[in-house]
């Protein structure tokens, strides 16, 4: 297998700093060339799977126009100009939680969705947490943090309580994490 080559790539929607909508003609590895093939750049965000002593998560609970529902989540948030994803999870987790966290660990980089692009969720796994200060999320954000217990997110997760995909992936790749560390 080879990538697909990139024939034109015209900008058709320029909404800096959240989103760019591009129509490429791409050429398969096959052969065929697609004219109107959609990719959406879109920013990096952070997902943070926060552990609160052993057998507990911090999640935060809010509401998600893109879900059109108030949902369990992650602190989660954009990584700004100039900052790297471990940078941006930190900033993230204080300014939601008031936490921060003396250990972390990167559980993964993904491409949001497969065909379009849609940016990168960078999940990562934070541990040993201090309460530094109260939370001062962003105006567009009402927030209410909840203590989980490990054992309820399965169940959280696949009876719909999590609707965002970042969210989901960094729930699952936590409980990942926790149930094969060193082994």
């Amino acid at each position: 297998m080879k990538p697909w080559n990139i024939l034109e790539r015209k900008e058709l929607l320029d909404a800096s700093p959240y989103l760019k909508l591009y129509r490429e003609t791409i050429q398969t590895e096959s052969g065929e060339i697609v004219d109107d093939y959609y990719t959406i750049d879109q920013r990096d965000f952070t997902e943070i799977f926060a552990l609160v002593k052993s057998q507990d998560v911090l999640c935060i609970r809010h509401y998600k126009h893109g879900a059109k529902r108030i949902n369990l989540g992650l602190p989660a948030g954009y990584v700004e100009e100039g900052e790297t994803p471990l940078f941006a999870a930190q900033r993230e987790l204080l300014e939601e939680t008031g936490y921060s966290a003396k250990r972390w660990q990167p559980l993964g980089t993904f491409v949001v969705d497969g065909n379009r692009g849609c940016g990168n969720v960078h999940v990562f796994f934070a541990s040993d947490l201090v309460k530094k200060q109260e939370p001062d999320p962003d105006d567009l954000e009402l927030i209410t943090i909840e203590t989980v217990p490990l054992m309820e997110l399965p169940d959280l997760l696949a009876n719909g309580e999590v609707a965002t995909l970042g969210a989901a992936i960094g729930i699952a790749l936590g409980l990942l994490h926790i149930t094969f560390k060193g082994k």
